[in-house]
């Protein structure tokens, strides 16, 4: 089984670089067979590698304002992406880019996590930092959407 593990945001921007540090994680420490992309602010450049790979699975990790505590995981079906208003630093909506995977994946798992502070030159908050250690100590396992809740 292919699996691809995209992570998006922007480190420079307080919590909404969440994704980028469990890109670093996984480099650092790998966590089961997941291939990892750090799609940064602009994940719309990775769609033809992702396109090339033809996983089964693709993940894609995000700070996404869902209107929970600092911190709270969520998965969220990726058909409800374009009809929920999402915080996005992204320069096009998630939606768009999993529109463009789709024929080209299998199974699209989209994990939130909430932040608090987003913004330039900001720290990443202790909250989101556990948050993205509990996704990345999920990934060597995951099954069930990796325990989390939908949202």
């Amino acid at each position: 089984m292919t699996e691809v593990l995209l992570c998006v945001g922007n480190s420079m921007m307080g919590d909404d670089g969440a994704g980028p540090l469990l890109a670093e994680r996984c480099h650092s420490a790998p966590q089961g067979a997941w291939q990892v992309i750090d799609g940064g602010s602009a994940p719309e450049n990775d769609i033809v590698a992702i396109r090339e790979l033809r996983p089964d699975r693709l993940m894609i990790v995000d700070a996404t304002d869902m209107g929970l505590n600092p911190g709270e995981i969520r998965i969220i079906d990726p058909d409800d992406i374009a009809e929920m208003f999402m915080m996005t630093t992204h320069n096009m909506p998630l939606n768009y880019l999993v529109e463009q995977l789709k024929p080209d994946v299998g199974e699209v798992i989209f994990v939130g996590i909430q932040p608090d502070i987003v913004g330039f030159y900001y720290p990443m908050t202790e909250a989101v930092k556990q948050a993205v250690e509990t996704v990345y100590q999920r990934l060597g396992d995951w099954r069930d959407n990796g325990g989390f809740a939908a949202l």
